[in-house]
């Protein structure tokens, strides 16, 4: 089969187009065609090894976002069949863990990922476990069904808190935090505010939902609160960015009491001033990837009951042009871009 992968070293320039054999699908394992492939903000970090201590063994093939055709199937599979259109779950696991066998599986340290630790989606065939595989319904078709791990991101980090008529402030106004405002209004809440340094972000932030974008290299957040006549602070904060001076700013302009669910990943260690979480009653929450499986469940039924997250998508390209993806992925001036293998 063809795949794109890391081949003989270490850094993007280091990707090639290359073959290795049909993978087989073993006992419990289903094997996919796959349809169509999303570059992800982490598929930038995995090839110069800054995704955290994660990172596998080369040659590694990129890409954990996908949607296939199941084509094969192991022994012992039930759930799912031949010709079945299904995404993945990117998170592997163990079951001898305390979470896991609690049936948090989400939490589950011996978590390996597809891209990161095992072979990714780019490629003609993926090879995963029948336990990840989720159906999908006709109303999610192949490109938002390519994206569903980075929107299972921002529905797990949105979801962490009520956010029913409460005052949200996003800061990062990447694909997820974009989808993340999505879906704050699709569930209900009063204003939804989103920060970045990026026009290009931020317009396109404006076309996905309605929300109030601010640049913070021209505007002050304080201000844009007047604007909205709110009188104390952010209820939730949904820290996107990674970038420690978007977390002050988020310490700063919540309430007393207020709830902050991070997922942005710094790009190294950070300092934070922990008297003023203290002191300000914080609760904060780290995410990481989504809360197997109710986060899908979630996730499908809002994008059946209305959610829109389409335009996030602004890049559609085949599969030979990835270089061209990752290059708009990294330069900031694109939304997701999703290669096709047809």
């Amino acid at each position: 089969m063809r795949v794109f992968q890391i081949q003989d070293d270490w850094g993007l320039s280091h990707v090639r187009l290359g073959t290795r054999p049909d993978p087989r699908p073993g006992p419990g394992q289903v094997l996919l065609r796959m349809k169509a492939a999303a570059v992800n903000y982490r598929d930038l970090l995995v090839p110069d090894r800054g995704y955290g201590s994660h990172t596998g063994t080369l040659p590694l093939i990129l890409l954990g976002d996908g949607v296939g055709e199941v084509i094969e199937c192991g022994a012992g599979v039930a759930r799912v069949k031949v010709g079945d259109r299904v995404s993945g779950e990117g998170h592997l696991i163990g079951m001898k863990s305390r979470m896991a066998r609690a049936g948090h599986f989400h939490l589950d340290p011996e978590t390996r990922g597809v891209g990161v630790n095992v072979p990714g989606a780019f490629a003609e065939y993926l090879r995963i476990p029948a336990f990840n595989a989720i159906h999908l319904p006709p109303e999610v078709d192949d490109e938002i069904g390519a994206i569903l791990d980075p929107l299972g991101n921002a529905v797990h980090t949105a979801l962490s808190f009520d956010l029913v008529g409460e005052d949200v402030l996003i800061t990062g106004a990447g694909p997820i935090g974009i989808m993340a405002a999505a879906v704050c209004r699709h569930v209900g809440a009063r204003h939804i505010v989103v920060t970045d340094i990026n026009d290009y972000r931020l317009e396109l932030c404006n076309q996905v939902t309605d929300a109030v974008t601010v640049n913070v290299s021209r505007e002050e957040l304080r201000d844009v609160m007047a604007k909205l006549h709110m009188q104390e602070g952010f209820d939730i904060g949904l820290e996107m960015s990674g970038a420690p001076r978007a977390f002050d700013q988020m310490v700063d302009h919540l309430i007393m009491g207020g709830k902050i669910a991070l997922l942005g990943i710094p790009s190294g260690p950070t300092t934070v001033d922990w008297n003023r979480v203290i002191f300000k009653s914080l609760t904060i929450k780290g995410i990481y990837g989504r809360e197997m499986f109710e986060t899908w469940y979630k996730m499908i039924a809002m994008l059946q009951s209305g959610l829109d997250v389409r335009k996030v998508i602004t890049h559609r390209m085949r599969a030979a042009d990835y270089a061209q993806g990752f290059a708009l992925m990294k330069q900031g001036s694109c939304g997701k871009v999703v290669l096709d293998w047809a």
